[in-house]
């Protein structure tokens, strides 16, 4: 960096601290993997109960929509990392926190995820299923009813036609809508920095106190969520091409 003016170079943020802002950002991509692939796996059963047409799932499933749904995503975090613990057994929230080794053949040493982090994960899934299940169920609702029947006439049972028949279609119209949810789930990846998760939001602002550099650091933390969301527009793009292509296949 002897090439750039001393006066410039004064500006800029050291290695020290652009490491720290990738590496909150390496979190804060991996959380919200994380929280994506659970919280649509999650959300299919909810939907699927929401559907199922029987009294107890629906209601069930109706309540935990009205709990998740109606409260703030910061009191939900909270309740995970400081009301949780009060109900755990004496010694588990240390050994959570602490380092564990897997034996492959000899002693490994596994990094265990903090217990900040498994707070922020469970609680963001909880908080995202009531989103991305109702997004889903939309999903299932666009099905024409003619193509359960139609699985039903081939001899499906009534989970082979959700699973191979439904839900496939579903999930293809909901396709716009839970993008827009994943988005979400990655911003509120923010909140995590309240309950001590070291993600990007952490990072800068631990990155803002150390340096003073207040909009060189906000503006490398900025463009680094723009590239995040960017990657996720372009594969939702994708996707959506990808969508059409088969149907014009199908069609001719």
């Amino acid at each position: 960096m002897d090439w750039i003016p001393p006066a410039l170079r004064q500006e800029l943020l050291a290695p020290k601290y652009l490491g720290w802002l990738l590496d909150g950002w390496w979190v804060t991509l991996w959380t919200t993997a994380i929280v994506v692939v659970v919280a649509t796996l999650l959300g299919v059963f909810v939907a699927a109960a929401r559907e199922s047409g029987r009294p107890a799932l629906t209601r069930a499933t109706g309540v935990y929509l009205s709990l998740f749904r109606n409260t703030p995503l910061l009191v939900q975090l909270f309740f995970w990392y400081f009301g949780l613990p009060a109900l755990l057994p004496e010694g588990l929230l240390p050994w959570l926190n602490g380092v564990h080794e897997l034996a492959l053949g000899g002693v490994v040493p596994l990094r265990w995820p903090s217990f900040e982090f498994l707070a922020a994960a469970v609680g963001l899934v909880f908080y995202s299923t009531a989103y991305v299940g109702e997004d889903i169920r939309s999903g299932l609702r666009g099905v024409p009813a003619s193509q359960r029947l139609a699985g039903t006439a081939l001899g499906l049972t009534r989970l082979q036609v959700l699973r191979h028949v439904v839900l496939p279609q579903a999930l293809r119209i909901a396709l716009p809508p839970l993008l827009g949810q994943y988005m979400n789930i990655l911003k509120n990846t923010s909140l995590g920095m309240a309950i001590g998760l070291l993600e990007l939001s952490y990072r800068t602002r631990q990155a803002e106190a150390e340096t003073w550099k207040t909009f060189q650091v906000y503006g490398v933390a900025t463009l680094l969520y723009i590239v995040a969301i960017a990657v996720l527009q372009v594969l939702g793009q994708w996707l959506e091409r990808r969508r059409e292509r088969r149907f014009a296949a199908a069609g001719s």
